[in-house]
């Protein structure tokens, strides 16, 4: 089923490809993510610590069909960071946000859609975590573009949906503490974009 959905979304990518370059455009984008996963819990006690945000990045492709009214898929790489008091959560995945835009004033936009988020690798304090609930997760992203020719800026916030926990045993805290941590992105990303 993961498959199935991530070569789809790869194959809308580049069936668009050529249909975009005639219209509006295929391209690169990067940029900074400000993050915050979910909450962290120790099963002894099951005190919830809330996570510090840091700074994560992003790269990949897209599509853009449409001028005033338009559909961008896009897949990019991303790494987020969350901080736990001294421990890090990291997390790197693929995203595959389907959104769909209107130009609302001159080179402005607002934009919206659904995210595919497929988990690649997740690591807390050293320790690589395989055990997360979902590998593949569905989340929400929106947000406000200026598009300039060939050149795009946009400021969008993105959630996850599911809950999604990734368990681990935490020796640390003793004999083998099970531990658990909300993986659902909660973050601010900053983009930008390049028509080719």
């Amino acid at each position: 089923m993961k498959k199935l959905i991530i070569a789809t979304v790869i194959l809308t990518l580049v069936s668009f490809t050529s249909f975009a370059q005639k219209s509006s455009g295929f391209g690169i984008k990067a940029g900074l993510n400000y993050n915050a996963n979910g909450d962290y819990f120790e099963s002894i006690g099951d005190n919830a610590k809330h996570p510090d945000r840091n700074v994560g990045y992003h790269l990949g492709i897209f599509g853009k069909i449409g001028e005033d009214f338009y559909f961008k898929p896009e897949l990019v790489y991303t790494q987020t960071k969350s901080s736990y008091d001294s421990d890090d959560f990291v997390m790197k995945k693929f995203d595959a946000p389907l959104l769909v835009g209107v130009k609302i004033l001159g080179p402005v936009s607002v934009f919206g859609g659904p995210s595919l988020q497929y988990i690649v690798d997740t690591e807390f304090d050293g320790i690589t975590i395989s055990n997360v609930k979902d590998d593949f997760s569905v989340g929400l992203n929106f947000g406000i573009g200026l598009n300039f020719d060939k050149f795009g800026i946009d400021l969008r916030y993105e959630r996850g949906f599911n809950d999604n926990e990734a368990t681990f045993i935490n020796n640390n805290l003793g004999a083998g503490v099970v531990s658990r941590i909300d993986t659902r992105p909660d973050q601010l990303i900053l983009s930008l974009s390049l028509i080719l």
